[in-house]
């Protein structure tokens, strides 16, 4: 068990790349022992540890969670070479993993998607905006007096509840409503790993309570109830609500402003979860490269569990884009969702010495405004620490605090240093009072705290440099940020976004979906004004807040399956994957243009960049066939991963002996796309659908062949009927390359002059003899 212990990164502002932390050894392991064995007392847990130290008192205290509702497991804190010897010695045992610490990864959105809350006579309208639907959050806690999480015209709690409101530092069980029906607390991992939170000053609590908004953001984004005149100090003003707004909330706080996010208390809360009985499970972390195995990853255990209860688990793809093989949450049983944009946008104008007018993109309202500064070029005021190329991109204490004091400076993107944030904090700490930043173009606008931050792109950059060295005394003025509605083409997806193929089982395309991410106006803790960002100055008490990241396209699909399951409550989670990958679309917002992806250069988007394309949640809602996939179906993919027959036996449930001699492959598992990494002259994969609409029904196929593939289905018509509603094709993939070819993209859609249910094609030709000499 080579590992080490990882901090995970969730972004919280500016999306950018997500960083790793390295430990040089975990004090707490996790013992996974597979699935939940009702005949297996909590007491063997003891035992082993017992014989393991050889003092039950010893066992006691080293024990932090017993894992016993949807899956069977301790953690508990040892050294590296006492875990080796369970793992080595004890039966039963799955893997015994070293705990990770994982970090974290809206007025128009919803509109923009088309969800809009049916109302009567004011009151929401609960069979079309997610009542009875339950949605777990795991994040950095809830901020409950948020007008969010009001509970006016709502129900009882389900009965099917079985949480609990758990207390803590300012959080009582008055807290919960019936909006947010339960919530609890993790840090013993985080605690065994680092020592004891520090909670003085207001810099955090031991409870559900959140100090750093994220999981207030993310909350609210998925089901807040509907607040009007919302904004962020003016802008983004309008009515903000979640997606399902009639769904109640459960938060499982494992995240912690001091750093991170443990993984042996992230596998607690999915413990709780599943018997507490939520519906779905919106998690906004998640790894870099290199991925664990899905035998040892936590999330990928824990969701695999909460699948297998029927809980449809959401995940953030990560922010480590525009770079292809970066995303996370790749196991085939998740729902990762990249970020697109909305088309609200906002402009802000700057006007130059000689009356030439720019605009780029800021969030500010301060009072920086119709005055005139001086501005200076970050490469000539270089602190004699630093050099130019740091100080061109404005990189932390790259500044001379004397040059740049009273200036405003531009500053160029490097390929080390690509944020604005970053600059903006290198400013502010040189006592200057303005930013321009020159960047690849991107929607994602950094917030700005005391003084204006506007992004522009290399041209307009460019053009400012000119004027300032042609001009003696240079000055600027910057005007006021607006907000405007329908001004700029929508969705594409983030330039932040992390893209596919997934590094460890590219047959499984991901990520499966996107939804907006990018300038996400929702609530917001005001306890975070107490944490500010490094070499910021302390934010004003916010209850609205703008933010991008996948942290914020991930509760949009958790928003919208809580509306499908309160309408199809018999679902599966895998049904609900496909009705949204299936219905999506991969045009623009107004069907014309091919959908795109920011990038160097901007790119025709693909789907490593949004699996199945941007979601339309009212399609989904009504996507006539579907894919479905058994529990079964993941132990032969789990078998195909080359995972040990115990391993698989103990994580499913299932005794299993892996047959390694057999036909099946992962291109067969019942995925709403084909993925086919390595296409050798010829491949034949086989599909399952099920109809979901009306029982009489025609589906003819339509194919996009992928250049260089030719592409047969058979049959090509499905009829379904009273007594057939599940039908099975076979689909022939053909090279027709004799060079080793690249990833090339198609589609293959079933049509009945209703629904169009498409997924995607996704193929590499290669040739045997590549590597052969010529």
């Amino acid at each position: 068990m080579a590992f080490s212990s990882w901090i995970f990164l969730l972004t919280l502002e500016l999306a950018v790349s997500v960083t790793l932390f390295f430990a040089t050894a975990s004090n707490v392991h996790i013992i996974y022992m597979g699935d939940r064995h009702p005949d297996k007392p909590q007491d063997s847990y003891h035992e082993i540890l017992s014989t393991l130290l050889g003092r039950e008192d010893a066992a006691t205290s080293q024990i932090l969670y017993s894992y016993k509702h949807g899956f069977s497991g301790f953690a508990a804190v040892l050294t590296q070479s006492q875990a080796e010897l369970i793992a080595a010695d004890f039966p039963g045992v799955v893997s015994v993993v070293p705990n990770r610490i994982f970090s974290l990864h809206t007025t128009r959105s919803w509109d923009f998607l088309q969800v809009t809350p049916s109302t009567v006579d004011g009151i929401i309208s609960k069979s079309q905006s997610g009542d009875g639907s339950i949605i777990g959050i795991m994040d950095t806690g809830i901020w409950p007096e948020s007008p969010s999480f009001r509970d006016n015209d709502m129900g009882g709690v389900p009965c099917r509840w079985n949480g609990v409101c758990q207390e803590g530092e300012e959080f009582n069980i008055s807290n919960c409503n019936r909006k947010i029906i339960g919530a609890r607390w993790y840090f013993k991992g985080y605690e065994a790993e680092f020592g004891k939170l520090n909670t003085s000053g207001r810099v955090e609590f031991l409870s559900p309570r959140d100090v750093v908004g994220h999981g207030t953001h993310t909350s609210s984004i998925a089901a807040g109830a509907l607040i009007q005149n919302a904004s962020f100090k003016g802008l983004a003003q309008g009515l903000a609500r979640g997606g399902a707004p009639a769904s109640r909330l459960a938060m499982y706080k494992v995240c912690w402003s001091t750093g991170g996010c443990s993984s042996a208390d992230l596998l607690a809360a999915f413990d709780d979860a599943i018997s507490d009985g939520v519906d779905v499970l919106s998690i906004s972390l998640g790894s870099s490269t290199p991925l664990s195995s899905y035998v040892e990853d936590v999330l990928a255990i824990g969701s695999f569990h909460a699948v297998a209860n029927g809980i449809t688990v959401v995940c953030s793809a990560g922010n480590s884009g525009p770079f292809s093989q970066t995303v996370s949450n790749t196991a085939p049983w998740i729902i990762t969702v990249a970020a697109s944009t909305i088309d609200r946008a906002f402009p802000t104008a700057f006007t130059l010495g000689n009356n030439l007018t720019f605009v780029g993109q800021a969030l500010y309202t301060g009072n920086h405004v119709e005055k005139l500064y001086p501005i200076v070029y970050g490469e000539d005021i270089a602190s004699t620490d630093s050099d130019e190329d740091k100080a061109r991109s404005c990189d932390v204490d790259s500044l001379n605090a004397t040059l740049a004091r009273g200036k405003v400076v531009l500053c160029f993107q490097s390929w080390l240093q690509r944020s604005p944030s970053v600059a903006l904090a290198s400013i502010m700490g040189a006592k200057g009072v303005g930013l321009i930043f020159a960047q690849l173009p991107t929607k994602d606008v950094a917030i700005s705290s005391g003084i204006p931050c506007v992004q522009v792109d290399i041209t307009v950059g460019t053009s400012v440099l000119i004027y300032m060295t042609t001009t003696r005394n240079p000055v600027v003025r910057f005007s006021l940020t607006k907000t405007t509605l329908g001004r700029q083409i929508s969705p594409e997806v983030a330039f932040f976004s992390s893209q596919g193929p997934s590094s460890l089982s590219p047959s499984v395309l991901k990520p499966d979906i996107a939804a907006p991410g990018v300038n996400i106006l929702a609530s917001w803790s005001p306890a975070s004004s107490l944490v500010p960002d490094v070499g910021q100055k302390q934010l004003p008490s916010l209850d609205f807040k703008i933010d991008s990241g996948t942290s914020m396209s991930c509760p949009h699909i958790s928003g919208i399956v809580a509306l499908i399951k309160s309408i199809h409550p018999d679902w599966s989670p895998a049904a609900i994957k496909s009705a949204l990958v299936t219905t999506a679309s991969v045009k623009d917002e107004y069907g014309g243009q091919s959908a795109v992806a920011e990038g160097a250069p901007h790119k025709q988007a693909d789907p490593f960049d949004f699996g199945g394309g941007n979601v339309i949640p009212n399609k989904a809602a009504d996507p006539g066939l579907i894919y479905d996939i058994e529990i079964l179906d993941h132990t032969y993919f789990l078998c195909s991963m080359g995972y040990n027959d115990s391993a698989v036996s103990l994580m499913t449930r299932h005794q299993t002996v892996c047959d390694r001699e057999t036909s099946w492959s992962q291109a067969d598992l019942n995925l709403p796309s084909i993925s086919i990494p390595e296409l050798k002259k010829s491949l034949t994969v086989w599909r399952t659908v099920t109809n979901v609409g009306p029982v009489m029904s025609l589906y003819t196929a339509r194919v996009e062949a992928p250049p260089g593939v030719i592409v047969v289905v058979e049959p090509a018509i499905l009829s379904f009927n009273s007594t057939a509603n599940k039908l099975k094709f076979k689909v022939t993939l053909h090279s027709i390359l004799e060079v080793q070819g690249t990833y090339t993209f198609g589609s293959l859609s079933w049509e009945d002059g209703v629904h169009v249910v498409r997924i995607p094609l996704i193929v590499r030709p290669v040739i045997d003899d590549f590597y052969a000499e010529t």
